[in-house]
């Protein structure tokens, strides 16, 4: 099909899509924040009636110890716990299905998600899996395709970086064909969300440099792509403050609570904003290389954004002019243009000065056809880019993440 020809559906298809999204009510979580509020989590339990919890976590959080102070308080409640610690950092359909099996052989009746987007996301199929057995994990793949509810589901977040607290999106590794997918529905947003920073502090700085870029991502992309309100803005825009502000201090001093409860808060606001007004090709592109590679999520975004973000610029000049004024880089009476560049400059900046790699080591020439196709095939037209990308746009680009 003739490329132009393209263009016009997939913008067709973006119209369409941002009149729907609109109708769409998703749910907001409950929000439990500051120093020590996950000692309010219990009692939301209690209050949907909840005797018996699936933990889900991952062996890097049960190690630190991170959920025995919830275990305990639960406990003590009389409330009966069981802990699923087996989530890999890029969680797989098979992960899934193990900590479904646990719920069942525990009669469990609600979840409590604890740890970074993997475990979230990770919890939210399960529980889609417990109340839609007739439904495999790759028969979610998409859109709206989880007719029943959730048994109950709490989200508590040790990073600052996924959103997934508050998302209507997961995302699942398939092993087999080494490729992620994603799963969408607002059934499987948590009944409420626990930002305390006292269980981030832990964080090594790395983790914090690639989930608080992965937070960027996520408003940046929300902002400059085509479907976007006043409400997603205002919460990109927060998200984007709170991020050139504190992200850089927070990688330094782990142990700043105030900084770390700010970032919690700009995944969550950043969150709200990509749930609604969805992502781009950074996405598209990093999911891909995840799926492939194993390659951290947060990590990949960090490195592949301001290629994208070059890609896209003459496109959504306006938008990142705003964003870097919202960033504290220059005020709106200065060229557009310039303002532009300096919002994309500055990430490159935050990315050095984090440790983060301008390369993707993983990365193979021989694999670029491949990841192009497939982060097309997710991004065209899935997510309302700001400018559309062919497949020899995006074999450039990836060109350019070589080792």
């Amino acid at each position: 099909m003739n490329w132009w020809l393209k263009k016009f559906l997939y913008r067709l298809a973006h119209l369409i899509m941002g009149v729907v999204i609109k109708r769409i009510k998703v749910p907001e979580p409950e929000l439990l924040t500051g120093v020590g509020s996950i000692k309010k989590l219990p009692a939301q339990l209690k209050k949907s009636n909840v005797r018996r919890i699936l933990i889900v976590t991952d062996k890097g959080i049960s190690g630190l110890g991170l959920t025995s102070g919830l275990i305990g308080a639960l406990e003590n409640m009389g409330i009966f716990v069981t802990v699923f610690d087996s989530v890999q950092a890029n969680p797989t359909i098979q992960n899934i299905e193990d900590g479904l099996e646990i719920y069942s052989r525990s009669r469990c009746e609600g979840i409590i998600a604890f740890g970074g987007g993997s475990p979230i996301d990770c919890a939210k199929l399960i529980g889609a899996r417990v109340s839609n057995p007739e439904r495999s994990s790759l028969q979610m793949r998409g859109g709206f395709k989880i007719p029943k509810k959730l048994p109950p589901l709490y989200a508590v977040p040790t990073t600052a970086g996924t959103g997934s607290e508050c998302t209507l999106a997961a995302v699942v590794t398939d092993p087999e064909n080494r490729e992620k997918f994603s799963v969408a529905s607002s059934r499987i947003v948590p009944l409420s969300a626990t930002l305390d920073p006292e269980l981030m502090t832990s964080l090594p700085p790395h983790i914090t440099a690639h989930t608080g870029m992965d937070a960027l991502t996520h408003a940046v992309e929300a902002y400059i792509g085509k479907i976007g309100t006043p409400y997603t803005d205002s919460q990109a825009e927060k998200a984007v403050k709170i991020i050139f502000e504190d992200l850089e201090t927070v990688f330094k001093d782990g142990k700043d609570l105030q900084r770390r409860s700010n970032m919690a808060l700009a995944s969550y606001c950043a969150g709200l904003a990509f749930t609604r007004a969805l992502v781009g090709y950074v996405h598209a592109i990093a999911h891909n290389l995840g799926g492939l590679y194993g390659t951290p999520h947060g990590k990949a975004n960090a490195i592949v954004l301001p290629y994208i973000l070059e890609f896209s610029r003459e496109a959504c000049q306006l938008r990142l002019a705003r964003l870097a004024v919202v960033a504290g880089l220059g005020d709106g009476s200065e060229p557009k243009n310039e303002l532009s560049f300096r919002f994309i400059e500055k990430i490159k900046v935050m990315n050095v000065d984090m440790c983060i790699p301008s390369k993707v080591d993983e990365l193979k020439k021989e694999d670029i056809p491949l990841i192009a196709q497939r982060a097309l095939r997710e991004g065209n037209p899935g997510y309302p880019v700001p400018k559309l990308m062919n497949q020899r746009d995006c074999e450039n680009i990836l060109m350019r993440l070589l080792p």
